[in-house]
């Protein structure tokens, strides 16, 4: 059930229809002249919310979604256009009531004398109601920007290994063997093994000579690990928005003066 006292929780709040579907959002709240009590709210519908259509408030609930309202979207779309003029004729209320079955619908000879339940549109936030159980004054007020942060996914960084290949050159030093000839003269230490044998002959000697190659081997070794961290940068940005504020004017007397 909605009062006066969350009116103006009302405004701006998403509302939906029996079956949970969006209809649309707050505008504006319109109150009974007699009771002061919430009887319809205006609802913005349509692509860009352009178009308002009254719908009835006194048997609907303010959730932590939004309000909900008796009524399906359809009733509401096919509504009767009635103009959000600051107040309802007694016409275009008994229209109304007409419309959506509702059970109090006056009758018309009666309403411009003893009901004219003419709703204002006090309800909005901000506002007092301007009925019989109100004071002497009105509340004035305006919206705060309110900015904050929220995280959203910008990208993805990613860690792959892959393979390539280099040209590597290294320097190895090798030996290799080669022949030398060496004469020694005849000797007394040496001319007995110059002279065994026979005085004439054939002879053949055979050295092995050596020579190192180069050789490569290649092996898989650890050099380094690899991985992803993140870290947070804070930077400046502004924000801006439109905010609405009340302002109160003074009619009647030496001069008008707005407050």
């Amino acid at each position: 059930m909605i009062g006066t006292e969350t009116i103006s929780r009302v405004i701006g709040q998403d509302v939906y229809d029996t079956e949970g579907q969006k209809i649309g959002s707050a505008s504006e709240v319109y109150l009974d002249d007699e009771t002061g009590q919430p009887e319809w709210v205006t609802v913005r519908t349509g692509l860009f919310g352009t178009k308002e259509s009254f719908v009835p408030i006194r048997d609907a609930d303010l959730t932590n979604d939004g309000v909900r309202v008796a009524v399906t979207k359809d009733r509401v779309k096919d509504a009767p256009k009635i103009d959000a003029d600051g107040h309802l004729s007694p016409a275009e209320e008994q229209e109304l009531y007409r419309y959506y079955g509702l059970g109090t619908e006056r009758p018309v000879g009666m309403v411009e004398t003893t009901d004219t339940r003419g709703t204002e549109t006090r309800g909005t936030v901000g506002h007092d109601t301007s009925g019989p159980n109100t004071d002497d004054a009105m509340t004035r007020s305006e919206e705060r920007l309110n900015v904050g942060t929220r995280s959203e996914e910008i990208g993805r960084a990613r860690l792959r290994k892959y393979v390539v290949s280099e040209n590597v050159t290294e320097t190895v030093p090798v030996t290799r063997e080669e022949v030398r000839v060496e004469r020694e003269p005849i000797t007394d230490a040496n001319v007995g093994r110059a002279t065994d044998g026979p005085a004439i002959s054939e002879e053949e000697h055979e050295v092995t000579l050596h020579a190192e190659r180069p050789v490569a081997e290649k092996e898989a070794v650890p050099v380094e690990r690899v991985r992803l961290d993140k870290t947070t940068v804070t930077d400046q940005e502004q924000v801006s928005a439109d905010v609405r504020k009340e302002e109160i004017e003074t009619e009647g007397g030496d001069d008008a003066r707005r407050m």
